[in-house]
């Protein structure tokens, strides 16, 4: 298990999923900041849609293609790859989720973590 050691990896990683969300033009970009929030379960969370079974699974490519390349480490666990409906990767502290609009409006991740900090991305 590859882990982040230092709240500066993790602003990197958190960085660099953004970086791999933008290059396949995901939609609604959010990346909640959790370090404050009581009992969270990692740093940050990173939210962001496709419009597409293919847009996805490319969105999750590009994600861990970037950590990879600058980072040099790969995803503690990978989830949803074979639905393609809400793929997960696990950093350990840095969690990636990639939806589909649907998914995502049911689920309301942005809504279960009310206390974290909130910063939208500018697809632009």
């Amino acid at each position: 298990m590859q882990q982040v050691e230092s709240e500066v990896n993790a602003k990197a990683l958190s960085e660099w999923v953004v970086e791999g969300m933008l290059e396949k033009k995901a939609l609604d970009v959010v990346v909640l900041d959790l370090r404050e929030v009581k009992h969270a379960i990692a740093d940050y969370f990173i939210i962001c849609s496709g419009n597409s079974d293919t847009q996805i699974d490319a969105i999750s490519d590009s994600i861990e293609e970037q950590i990879h390349k600058n980072l040099g480490i790969n995803p503690w666990k990978r989830e949803g790859r074979e639905n393609k409906e809400w793929i997960l990767l696990d950093y350990i502290d840095v969690v990636a989720h990639i939806f589909n609009k649907e998914k995502r409006e049911f689920f309301g991740l942005e809504e279960l973590w009310g206390d974290a900090k909130v910063r939208r991305i500018d697809e632009n």
